[in-house]
C-alpha cells in the first residue's frame, strides 16, 4: 500500500512538472535555440516560480477542504 502512494506521489509530481514545463517553454520562449538568453532564463524561472505558487495554493485549499469533509463524516 505505501509503496503504491509512492508511486502515486511521483506520477504526480511528474505530471506537474510536465505541465509546468510546456505552459512556461509557451509562454517564455518564441525562437527555441541552442541557450536561453537573460530574458528568457528570468521568465522561465518567474513562470515557473507563479506556478509553483499557484499549485501550492490550490493544493492548501484543496487538502483542508477534504480534512472538513472527512471531520463531517
Amino acid at each position: 500500500m505505501e509503496q503504491m502512494k509512492v508511486q502515486i506521489a511521483v506520477a504526480n509530481a511528474q505530471e506537474l512538472l510536465q505541465r509546468m514545463t510546456d505552459k512556461c517553454f509557451r509562454k517564455c520562449i518564441g525562437k527555441p535555440g541552442g541557450s536561453l538568453n537573460n530574458s528568457e532564463q528570468k521568465c522561465i524561472a518567474m513562470c515557473m516560480d507563479r506556478y509553483m505558487d499557484a499549485w501550492n495554493t490550490v493544493s492548501r485549499a484543496y487538502n483542508s477542504r477534504l480534512q472538513r469533509e472527512r471531520a463531517n463524516m
